[in-house]
């Protein structure tokens, strides 16, 4: 991710921004950083979990968000654009624009070559952190492999599960929901 050539903003400064800007940005410690853009395989990746899990999750207690929603994950300040997120109950919002959630309880994120370091190490970390969060996903659009991340019962501390290979499957106990990698990748080419 790219550091765009700005001072030091406030949160409230770049909510302005972002509300006007074309391009999604992240934000955290005082920085913007541009988004990067996604690839073929990236959004045909998204398009199907976002089906998968809308039918599922349709008339159920969940509402789910795609990457068009900005969410707040504190303590550590990030403003960010998962692939998808997941709220049971009632969705809440940082302000009343109603476009920075802050109470998921599963968070989806596609690895992009170009951010993948991060998106494993230091974002994945700034995720667990949000109280809500039950259910990290990570998603590898390369190969056929997924990587999920569970707060244990006790709350503070997490498993690591992972699942490999089209016939391959990974359950989502924050929504009761099994993903069949074969129906996530259906249609995608990966490289190994």
């Amino acid at each position: 991710m790219s550091t765009q050539a700005n001072p030091f903003i406030t949160p409230e400064e770049y909510l302005e921004l972002e509300r006007k800007a074309e391009y999604k940005n992240e934000y955290h410690d005082g920085k913007i950083y541009a988004m990067p853009t996604i690839n073929r395989w990236h959004d045909a990746i998204n398009t199907k979990l976002c089906s998968l899990l809308g039918q599922h999750l349709r008339g159920g207690k969940c509402e789910w968000f795609s990457s068009a929603m900005r969410m707040l994950a504190q303590p550590s300040g990030l403003y960010t654009y998962p692939d998808l997120s997941v709220v049971r109950g009632e969705s809440l919002f940082a302000d009343l624009h109603e476009d920075t959630l802050l109470n998921p309880i599963l968070l989806v994120e596609i690895l992009s070559p170009s951010t993948e370091a991060y998106d494993r190490g230091r974002k994945a970390a700034m995720y667990r952190k949000i109280p809500s969060l039950q259910e990290l996903l990570l998603i590898a659009q390369d190969s056929y492999e997924v990587e999920l991340y569970r707060r244990n019962p006790d709350g503070t501390s997490w498993s690591f599960l992972e699942a490999s290979g089209l016939e391959s499957s990974i359950e989502l106990t924050s929504i009761g929901y099994t993903l069949r990698l074969s129906e996530l990748y259906e249609r995608v080419i990966a490289e190994s």
